[in-house]
Formats: C-alpha cells, structure tokens, sequence
C-alpha cells in the first residue's frame, strides 16, 4: 500500500511543489512531499508557479525548497520525477529504489515535463498543464493503489 510519496524535481521550486501539492490535495489520506534533485535549498517556490497555483486552488506560498536525501527515498513508497534523467539519478544513487520511481508522466507517451524556471510565461503554462496531466493519471493509480 502507498502510504508516503515524494515528488522529485531539479530546484524544488517550480515543478515538484505544484505536483505535490495538487496531489495532496486529491488524495488526503497518502503523504506527499517534494525535493530536488539539484534543490536551491531555502528558497521559496517560483512566484509564478505560486501564482498560476493559487489560480488552481493550490498554495504554494509556505513552500521551502529542500533536497532528495537517502532517508526521504527510503521513506518513500513511491517517488515520481518529473524528467528520465531525475528518475535515473535517483536509481543510480540509490539502487534499491528501483521499481518505486516513475515519471510523473509514464508509460506510453512517457514525456518530461518541461523545466520552466527562468523561462517564458509560456514555459509555465505548458508545465502547469503537463503537470495536470500527470497528476490526474496518478490520482486514478492511487486512488486504486495500482501502481504500474
């Protein structure tokens, strides 16, 4: 059973607090958290994710951007990144977690999902909406507690 998520992203202030966000707010009964694989540490999220969050219902403005760490990624049951490469750095950091870390967006259309920091409004908008995206596919997986 899923109990604890992690939600991985590079910096930890864009991508993976949103996802995370939206997902806990979906699924109450399963902890969520988020980290980056490259996290700037301390910072606040993205004023512009914080916003285009709060226009979906979502709040990012306590958010404290912090790293991927070997305690999280025992503690987590499942870990979704946002990117190939995020999912690989976690495998190869961490053997074990192999079979519990999958991208946000898996299976047959597997695609990263942008990186929209310090990019065009734009960037965001397609971030958000991939994010979406992923996160509607694994409410309908947890919700079953199906994960493929």
């Amino acid at each position: 059973m899923i109990e604890n998520v992690l939600v991985v992203c590079e910096g930890n202030i864009c991508r993976s607090p949103l996802a995370c966000a939206m997902l806990a707010r979906s699924l109450p009964d399963i902890a969520f958290s988020s980290a980056g694989t490259h996290a700037l540490t301390g910072e606040s999220a993205d004023p512009l994710i914080v916003q285009l969050a709060r226009e979906r219902g979502v709040a990012l403005d306590e958010h404290i951007a912090s790293s991927v760490t070997d305690k999280r990624v025992r503690g987590a049951d499942l870990i979704l990144t946002m990117t190939k490469v995020q999912r690989e750095q976690i495998e190869s950091a961490w053997p074990f977690s192999r079979g519990k870390v999958f991208r946000l967006i898996e299976g047959e259309e597997g695609i990263d999902i942008v990186d929209p920091y310090r990019r065009h409004r734009t960037t965001f908008d397609l971030a958000v909406a991939q994010i979406e995206h992923g996160v509607a596919h694994w409410c309908d997986v947890l919700a079953g507690q199906q994960v493929h």
